[in-house]
């Protein structure tokens, strides 16, 4: 094991250490191993990183000495403790990291009081500073894995998926087509996917519906999602991968007489009875034709919003690779988004509730307020409206959270609250009010700790720029919080960080506050709440999923 005087010659081979204020060094849990300071020290407060993404220690993984990575959170070392061995084999060392100056503070006193001697094992850092401590996220090795559960199902729905994007025009199915044949999350699918399965069975209208899944003519059936329910030489909607009859162009049109109104098969009675029986889950685990294909109108929607998103942003990566504006143009990336959204809208209807189109279309309108919410943001006074006031305030919170739940946790919401709805779950039932809690706060935590990885990870993690939020003149959660630190960032967020510098200096502040893990400690209250509210579901593996996925939220690191 490493120790003060083992340290102190590692050091010296890659540092200066007389201009070497303060250093420590940290397991990847977060455990201090141990700590040295130079005699010149002139802070007085130590910086150390907790919670670090997993992609720094990857990076290091091939050095057999020291690793060394210029990371945007400052100079970086990992180093490789000795060997052990465990049943005489030797196990792989662990990497140890030295963080200089970074995110989170502890007194100097504090350390001082716990210097270990060398022959002393390293024990977990204690601390009054709860900003330090790395962050308590519950983990359970045994949790059911949430993409595993439903793998076939995402492989269905991403290669179904693209067969809904056809167009008459190629240029406009290659860009519509662009986002889905590069990796994504797929986390809005997968919380459809999820709760259907951990709550069909459960509502009071569920056989009416698993009924209308398995009758031809009832409206249910895959291939019946599929079908217009206009004539398609009305509707004109010609897609290639779905060829249906369109009119000719090339005379007027002629007055067709009205086919009789086809009559729709009604549940047997027997049904209503089933209707009665104490709920409980489906098994084995079930998901409607309608579910899945609400799954991909949600993924449509919020590539959609991406579309449109990156043209207003000029983001020049999405995904690591060229975005849609800069790989085809601004002009056929917003037409391409409108595309989507026509597709979503003929999807929607064939599904047959109207809470559920509601609910969606309703989505489609909180993403335009939430762009319109950060222009206001960035760009008030060529708008014409009030911006963020001058200082810290409730105001600023709101607007912040606000924005968080229209541009992404909406979706999440609404789509898990209509999934349930598509099971049958009936006005009265908290099925759907379980969902739509779990959506909307695990939507917050998921975008909290984009804000945070905005800052922590760089391009080639995020698949995107990092610093992009500051770039564009947003002030997020760590930038909020680090305002209330050291109020020199509020003329920053004020002038939306457009002076030379301006960006810099943010980082660096945000850097030498606690912002960073008041962020991730609010994003983990998020995930708590989401956790809390499948308290009503009975158990299941995909309840079970749900409660892994609040642990994967708030730990990932892209």
């Amino acid at each position: 094991m490493l120790n003060l005087t083992n340290l102190r010659t590692l050091l010296s081979k890659v540092l200066d250490l007389p201009a070497l204020h303060t250093v420590a060094l940290f397991t990847p849990e977060g455990e201090l191993v141990c700590y040295e300071s130079g005699p010149s020290r002139t802070k007085d407060r130590v910086r150390v990183i907790v919670g670090l993404s997993t992609e720094i220690w990857q990076e290091t993984r091939d050095h057999e000495q020291v690793g060394m990575v210029d990371s945007e959170m400052g100079h970086l070392l990992v180093v490789p403790k000795e060997k052990e061995k465990v049943d005489d084999k030797e196990e792989e060392p662990p990497l140890l990291l030295l963080a200089l100056n970074a995110d989170a503070s502890v007194p100097w006193e504090e350390l001082e009081l716990k210097k270990m001697a060398p022959s002393t094992p390293p024990q977990p850092l204690k601390t009054n500073d709860a900003y330090f401590k790395p962050p308590h996220i519950p983990t359970s090795p045994s949790r059911t894995d949430p993409y595993k559960l439903v793998a076939p199902e995402l492989k269905y729905l991403r290669e179904t998926l693209l067969d809904l994007l056809g167009s008459s025009h190629p240029s406009l199915t290659e860009i519509a087509k662009y986002y889905f044949l590069h990796p994504s999350k797929q986390l809005r699918p997968l919380l459809v996917l999820l709760f259907s399965q951990a709550t069909n069975g459960l509502g009071g209208g569920w056989h009416v519906k698993k009924w209308a899944a398995e009758c031809e003519g009832a409206g249910g059936r895959t291939e019946e999602l599929d079908r217009p329910l206009t004539r398609p030489d009305v509707l004109n909607d010609w897609n290639p991968s779905m060829p249906d009859h369109t009119a000719s162009f090339s005379t007027s049109f002629a007055l067709h007489p009205p086919r009789p109104p086809a009559v729709p098969p009604c549940p047997p009675p027997d049904l209503a009875q089933l209707a009665g029986a104490t709920p409980t889950v489906a098994s084995p685990l079930t998901l409607l034709p309608t579910q899945v294909r609400l799954a991909q109108i949600v993924e449509m929607i919020h590539v959609a919003s991406l579309l449109h998103d990156d043209v207003v942003d000029k983001s020049p990566l999405r995904r690591g690779a060229p975005s849609a504006p800069v790989a085809f143009g601004n002009k056929l990336t917003v037409l391409a988004g409108d595309f989507l959204l026509g597709r979503t809208s003929a999807a929607l209807s064939r599904l047959g509730e109207n809470e559920v189109v509601e609910l969606i279309a309703s989505v489609i309108a909180n993403l335009v307020e939430g762009e319109i919410l950060q222009l206001k943001a960035v760009h008030a006074e060529e708008l014409g409206i009030t911006g963020l006031s001058p200082t810290v305030g409730q105001d600023s919170w709101n607007i912040y959270l606000q924005k968080t739940y229209l541009k992404t946790a909406s979706l999440m919401a609404k789509g898990a609250r209509a999934a349930v709805v598509l099971g049958g779950c009936k006005d009265g039932e908290i099925w759907k009010e379980a969902a739509y809690a779990y959506g909307r706060n695990l939507g917050i935590a998921f975008q909290l700790v984009d804000d945070i990885l905005d800052y922590e990870a760089g391009e080639a993690t995020l698949g995107k720029p990092g610093g992009a939020d500051l770039q564009l003149g947003l002030a997020t959660g760590p930038a909020l919080f680090a305002w209330e630190e050291h109020p020199e960032m509020g003329p920053l967020i004020k002038r939306k960080f457009e002076q030379p510098g301006d960006v810099e200096l943010a980082r660096d502040l945000v850097r030498r506050s606690s912002g960073v893990e008041r962020t991730r400690e609010l994003a983990l209250a998020h995930a708590d709440k989401a956790r809390e509210v499948l308290g009503v579901l009975p158990e299941s593996e995909a309840k079970d999923a749900l409660i892994g996925l609040t642990e994967r939220v708030v730990k990932r690191t892209s």
